[in-house]
Formats: structure tokens, C-alpha cells, sequence
């Protein structure tokens, strides 16, 4: 039986030197033609890949049935939106933030988390069901998108601190109102500075993250009313995923029906990405409620 293991702590190994080759990257710009950083996050992301087929198929059921094997499917998450950005945008910053999020992902399940949770183990009665994959596997989608997303609304506003620096981080004060937001535009159009990318990248991948949650919650309903027997029950982890939805309509309301842009929608991505990360791992800190299977538990 192949060890299923090496291929999470080659993919750890993979995605480290592939943040570290970025970040020189980006400081010496004669390497700026090299792909190595893209061949080693694809190989990171077969790895992954392999690694996440490999334990469904010990364990007998989908790889999300704990913290473990839900962080791993998130790093995986990532390595496909930073193939994905850097594909389209062959921008090398974009890359030094969507490399170190994969990478500091899996170092937290590999080298964090205690190995009993990083044994794959049978499912508990109440996770004994095909809405596993559908709903789990949505929500972390969409947290992937979101999360994605907000980092970039965050490097905005990073970049929009001062507007002393014209080539990086100045905006103008209204933005170009006839300007095709279109991937092969990125690279081509002098119109677009990187902060304006920024906020145009960060918007477009919450859009994409916001319909996945909302599926992933009307899912989670439907299962819930099949195990517990009520569509909705209060538990830490629904009224969290109810404010990250929250928070996000209130973005993209703000953007699409009032015109906001730049720095104003950004704060609230902003403030969104702690939000994610308290509903997808804060919560589960707690170890309590209806939530809980798998996840740490209250000693």
C-alpha cells in the first residue's frame, strides 16, 4: 500500500520552496521569465491531490471529515486559485501572497495539528452521508475563494495606504469608467495599475466564494434537517456562517447596487477575512456543539 503521508509532506516540502523562490523572485527581477514557482506549485498540487485520493481511499469515505484532512483540501483550494491567477495575470506579486497562504496552511495541519487527527479514522454515525461531499466540500470552496479574496481587498489596502508611489500603490480618484475588466487585459492595458488589479481581482473571486457559500449553507440546512431534524439550530458554527454571509452580501451590495470601490468595500473584505477564519477554525477551537465530530475537542 503506497504511504499516503509522503505525499502531504513532499507537498509541504514543494510549497515551501515555491513561496521562497517568489519572494527572491520578486527582489531580483532577472529571474522574472523563470516558472519554476509555478512548476513547483503544480507539482504541489498533484501531490495534494494524490495525498487527498490516496486517504479516501484507505479511509473509505471523502477526506473531510476532520480538521485535518479539511485543511489539507484548503491548501489544495489555493494552489488552484494561485495556478489559476498566475496563469491569467503573470503577475509575480500576486503570486508572493497566494503562495505563502497554501504553504502556511498546510504547515499548520502537518506540523500543528496532533497526529490523532491526522489519522484517518471511520466516520462518526451523524457524518454517515452522501451530503458530506456536497456540503463540506462547497463551504471550503467557497472559504478558499473568500479568503483568497480578502487577502488581495487586504494587499489593496496595504497599497493604498500612502499614494506617494505612482507604478504601485497610487489610485486614481475615479476609476477609468470604459475599461474591459478582461484576464488578457491585465498585462496589456495601461490603464491598470497593480492596485486597481488588486481591487478588481478581489471583487470578481468574493463574487465567485459568495454563491458557493450560499450553497453550501442551504445544503448544510437541507442535511441538518435529515440528522437532527431542524433546517436550523443556532449552533456556533451556523451563526458564524451566517455572518460571514452576512458580511459579504454587504460587500457585494456596496459594490453592485451603491458603486463603491477602492478602499470603502475593502475594509469590509477585510474585515470578512477574520470572520472566515473565526467560522472555519475559531469555532472549532470551542469544541462544542452540533459541529464538533472531528474537530478539537473540550478537555
Amino acid at each position: 500500500m503506497i504511504n499516503y503521508v509522503k505525499f502531504a509532506n513532499f507537498s509541504f516540502l514543494t510549497l515551501f520552496f515555491s513561496m521562497i523562490f517568489y519572494w527572491i523572485q520578486v527582489n531580483f527581477p532577472i529571474l522574472k521569465r523563470q516558472s519554476i514557482g509555478f512548476i513547483l506549485m503544480a507539482l504541489s498540487n498533484v501531490l495534494l491531490l494524490s495525498f487527498l485520493i490516496l486517504r479516501w481511499n484507505e479511509s473509505g469515505h471523502f477526506p473531510l471529515s476532520n480538521i485535518y484532512e479539511a485543511l489539507m483540501f484548503l491548501s489544495w483550494c489555493f494552489t488552484i486559485i494561485h495556478l489559476i491567477l498566475e496563469k491569467f495575470t503573470k503577475n509575480v506579486l500576486l503570486s508572493c501572497i497566494s503562495a505563502p497562504t497554501a504553504f502556511f496552511i498546510n504547515a499548520f495541519a502537518t506540523l500543528s495539528l496532533p497526529q490523532e487527527l491526522q489519522k484517518a479514522t471511520p466516520l462518526v454515525p451523524a457524518l454517515q452521508s452522501n451530503w458530506l461531499m456536497m456540503h463540506v466540500t462547497v463551504m471550503i470552496l467557497s472559504y478558499a475563494a473568500l479568503i483568497s479574496g480578502s487577502l488581495l481587498a487586504i494587499a489593496f489596502l496595504f497599497l493604498t495606504r500612502s499614494q506617494k508611489s505612482i507604478s504601485l500603490a497610487s489610485v486614481p480618484s475615479k476609476y477609468p469608467q470604459k475599461i474591459n475588466f478582461q484576464f488578457s487585459n491585465f498585462n496589456t492595458n495601461p490603464n491598470l495599475n497593480l492596485s486597481m488589479i488588486l481591487d478588481n481581482l478581489s471583487y470578481r473571486i468574493i463574487g465567485v466564494g459568495f454563491p458557493l457559500l450560499t450553497i453550501g449553507i442551504l445544503s448544510g440546512a437541507v442535511w441538518a434537517n435529515e440528522a437532527w431534524g431542524s433546517y436550523w439550530s443556532w449552533d456556533p458554527k451556523e451563526t458564524w456562517a451566517l455572518l460571514t454571509w452576512l458580511i459579504f452580501a454587504i460587500y457585494l451590495h456596496t459594490r453592485i447596487t451603491r458603486g463603491w470601490e477602492g478602499r470603502k468595500p475593502a475594509f469590509i473584505a477585510a474585515f470578512g477575512f477574520f470572520i472566515v477564519w473565526i467560522c472555519f477554525l475559531g469555532v472549532n477551537l470551542i469544541g462544542e456543539g452540533l459541529h464538533s465530530y472531528g474537530w478539537f475537542q473540550s478537555t
